[in-house]
């Protein structure tokens, strides 16, 4: 079919139609210049760009926006980077069996009650209040949401985590489930994930700040130790600098 455009600035004040070849990839224009007055058609503006979420542009025009997995960006957290944070042996260890320090979660509504001893990594709880003020903070967990929603409610007491994400949000690859960060919405030299597994982020490893898997050891400093490096962090322009001097030190 024939590509049509319809213009201002024909003669008597109507429109000018152009139409492009057949299966060509643009269609062409010509402006037709009214008697008496020069034309002065000018191509519309672009539309704004949303808190830097990309646009699809099609042949003719725009396409609906991409459903991403965060809304837009809080106006509290604008100017913020995301950082990505994964559940357990990052930040929590989880086990059927009670152990020292464990606190038992609560049970998922519906289905059969589950007992789940939770316990905490050292230092989390001044981890996530300062990584809180630095970023936009989301939880991306391959658990499923009737374990994970209620450890994160233990966890998280004061609402650092803007979203939370779930199994049904990764991407199953080669038996393992994926965290694509870019269909988080966000631009990604402004995303970090925090993780200590390889293969949750195997799409953007340049991206990923890896933290030994925790289970029980209660002298680990690893999470007080990565402090310092996030407050510089969040300084930066985008991320890849100081990640790249980080995976060689």
């Amino acid at each position: 079919t024939l590509a049509h455009l319809l213009v201002p600035g024909a003669e008597s004040g109507g429109l000018a139609e152009a139409s492009g070849p057949r299966g060509g990839p643009w269609a062409s224009l010509a402006l037709v210049r009214p008697q008496g007055r020069a034309a002065s058609w000018r191509p519309p503006p672009p539309p704004p760009v949303v808190l830097g979420r990309p646009l699809s542009v099609t042949r003719l025009g725009f396409q609906p926006p991409i459903k991403y997995l965060l809304p837009e960006l809080s106006v509290p957290d604008f100017g913020k980077k995301c950082m990505v944070i994964d559940l357990d042996e990052t930040l929590v260890h989880s086990s059927f069996k009670v152990g020292p320090s464990e606190r038992p979660c609560p049970r998922p509504p519906g289905g059969l009650p589950v007992l789940v001893y939770v316990l905490k990594r050292p230092h989390v709880d001044e981890f996530l209040q300062r990584m809180g003020q630095l970023f936009e903070c989301v939880l991306f967990t391959a658990s499923l949401a009737k374990y994970a929603d209620p450890v994160a409610d233990l966890l998280d007491r004061w609402g650092v985590f803007r979203a939370r994400l779930f199994r049904e949000s990764c991407v199953f690859h080669r038996g393992n489930y994926v965290k694509d960060l870019s269909q988080l919405g966000r631009e990604l030299n402004k995303v970090i994930i925090i993780d200590n597994s390889p293969a949750s982020y195997v799409f953007h490893p340049e991206n990923a700040v890896p933290v030994q898997s925790w289970f029980d050891d209660m002298s680990d400093t690893e999470l007080l130790d990565l402090i310092p490096f996030f407050e510089g962090l969040s300084q930066e322009e985008d991320v890849y600098s100081m990640l790249r001097k980080l995976c060689h030190r």
